[in-house]
């Protein structure tokens, strides 16, 4: 984004103290004159209740438009303006209070949106506390302490009945949206929230639920036609999790509901407004239009166009031209890149998505960890012969192989959710690397890839490339706009290389020792990096996956407990006796000790 100049007018906010006659007077009229009914629901407001206190009212202007996108200029937030960068505060976890006092205190207000006409909506909006405030008033800690341009988001988004949070990727806009869903929630305001989302990103929003918002209760609809009737008709949580091909085969009935607010997730899925799933979304009835997207133009305006025929149906129409599509939807968009946000981010950001495996490729991996456990056992007890670590290990190997793909069918939920998060990465102008344990799988990723129709082209790293391509693969990756993706092996790309323009890495599987996955990821998390890194590690959900990625934790905590400064704790791999545990055998320990 091309930084402001000298003449553009910075964001201002202009202070006004009135009376409390002053304010009773104006809280009194009738502005109804004419004007539409806004959208926003109207509160009563009690101005004799203020009576004696003189308020500051905070006027703020509408949102600046900055961000260019296929010609078409969308908002950022007011805070991230020239001249009104919030100061920057670093992501820790939270701490107790009397560490809390020493921080300086951030205000986030909340701003009425621009078809709020009444006055009384108008103050009630403006005259809340800043988000953080409401936040501590409403006894909803967050886990984890927000960045700025986060609760920018999430002032944004709470007013709002009809809103499109636009940030790349890696910012938040999951944390965002249910911090939001959360304060609307506790106000009475969504007592039923609908959140559509791919199905691969179903397990991912739970969890993201669980540890954002753990008071709200989640109902995910699924499984056979006779339990998703059962889940739409009698569901009485607050959020129903849904994923999109699920919605569609079941819009009839999602129909019949009416919901506080439905939120969509990946909202560049419905851009084409004659598809099923655009149609069943748009008969969704409902109070607010939310949308997650961090492509919301991936091709030409007109994917925008479809997005808002859910969110503000009849705000744009085919055609607009690209200075119409920025003022029509300044006051509905929010949009933040790296870029802007660079002073309050990490240098680095790891989050683990975890992946369901398709019902085919769940029942491959299931025979062949029964089998294999099986023929473990049977080695485990048979006469004359021992259960050694190398039987256990191939078990894990074809697990793990199982996980990226079905065997049988080629299948992979993994490298369906990779290739999504690419396509939000390349739309963005940035580079990602993608690591595998496996060779065959970085050539496997390619070639699927290759036939994915996709508008851009990968290169590959590995122990089969020949050494004196090597260079000529890193020069076109950092050079050539239209190979945005690097693939590689643990073992070409963990040590002697210097990637740090590429602003994501996504680990497709996992290694055995973090350290090996510590110097991968080095590879981008350089000093001199053009900015923050955001690291997705790929977990298969309730596999061995999983339950290594336990062991590790556990590990890399207690190495954390020891080592408080760190040291160490990347080195902490699997040994001999939790390699055996990750299955139910006896190991050789447990022998010895019989």
């Amino acid at each position: 984004m091309p930084p402001h100049d000298a003449d553009t007018p910075a964001a201002s906010v202009q202070v006004t103290s009135w009376s409390c006659d002053e304010l009773s007077h104006c809280v009194s009229r009738d502005l109804s004159d004419g004007c539409v009914r806004p959208l926003a629901p109207t509160r009563s407001y009690n101005a004799a209740s203020l009576r004696g206190r003189v308020l500051d009212v905070l006027s703020m202007p509408r949102p600046s438009l900055a961000i260019k996108t296929h010609g078409a200029v969308l908002p950022e937030g007011q805070a991230w303006l020239a001249g009104k960068m919030s100061p920057s505060l670093p992501r820790k976890p939270r701490t107790d209070a009397a560490e809390a006092t020493e921080r300086p205190a951030r205000r986030t207000p909340v701003r009425p949106p621009a078809d709020m006409v009444k006055l009384e909506d108008r103050l009630m909006c403006v005259l809340q506390p800043p988000i953080e405030a409401l936040l501590r008033a409403e006894s909803l800690p967050l886990p984890f302490d927000a960045f700025p341009y986060q609760m920018e988001g999430v002032a944004f988004l709470c007013p709002r009945t009809h809103a499109v949070v636009a940030d790349e990727m890696g910012l938040g806009k999951t944390m965002q949206s249910i911090t939001a869903m959360r304060v609307l929630a506790h106000r009475g305001e969504a007592r039923r929230v609908l959140l559509v989302c791919p199905k691969p990103l179903v397990t991912n929003w739970r969890r993201e639920l669980r540890l954002w918002a753990p008071e709200l209760s989640v109902t995910i609809v699924e499984g056979s036609p006779a339990r998703r009737e059962f889940a739409w008709r009698n569901d009485t949580s607050v959020v129903t999790l849904v994923g999109y091909e699920t919605l569609v085969r079941d819009a009839a009935i999602a129909a019949e509901r009416p919901y506080d607010l439905v939120l969509l997730d990946e909202s560049q899925r419905i851009k084409n407004p004659g598809s099923a799933t655009s149609s069943a979304v748009r008969a969704l009835v409902r109070s607010r239009s939310w949308a997650l997207t961090g492509t919301p133009i991936e091709n030409s305006l007109d994917d925008l166009v479809g997005i808002f025929e859910f969110v503000s149906p009849g705000l744009l129409r085919p055609g607009m031209t690209p200075r119409a599509v920025g003022d029509a939807v300044r006051d509905s968009v929010i949009r933040r890149t790296k870029d802007l946000v660079l002073d309050d981010m990490p240098p680095k950001m790891i989050h683990d998505a975890s992946i369901d495996l398709s019902p085919e490729q769940w029942e491959t991996y299931q025979r062949a960890e029964d089998e294999g456990v099986i023929r473990l056992r049977e080695l485990d007890g048979a006469e004359g012969r021992e259960l050694t670590i190398h039987h256990v290990f191939e078990l894990v190997l074809r697990l793990k192989q199982v996980c990226n793909f079905d065997p049988v069918t080629g299948a992979s939920a993994k490298l369906d959710r990779l290739e999504a998060d690419l396509e939000e990465c390349v739309a963005s102008g940035r580079k990602a690397i993608v690591f595998s344990q496996w060779v065959d799988t970085v050539e496997r990723i390619a070639e699927r890839l290759g036939k994915s129709g996709l508008r851009y082209e990968t290169e590959q790293y590995h122990g089969r490339v020949p050494h004196k391509r090597r260079d000529a693969v890193l020069d076109r990756f950092k050079n050539d706009p239209n190979c945005p993706v690097l693939l590689m092996s643990y073992g070409a790309g963990s040590v002697g290389l210097n990637l740090q323009f590429a602003s994501y890495v996504f680990l497709f599987d996992r290694w055995w020792n973090p350290a090996v996955e510590d110097q991968a990821i080095n590879r981008a998390h350089r000093i001199g990096a053009a900015g923050p890194v955001t690291v997705t590690r790929m977990l298969a959900t309730g596999t061995i996956e999983d339950r290594i990625d336990q062991v590790l934790q556990q590990k890399r905590e207690l190495f954390d407990e020891v080592f408080r400064d760190g040291v160490g704790a990347g080195s902490a791999g699997l040994s001999r006796d939790e390699l055996f545990a990750l299955f139910p055998l006896r190991g050789p320990s447990a022998r010895g000790a019989a």
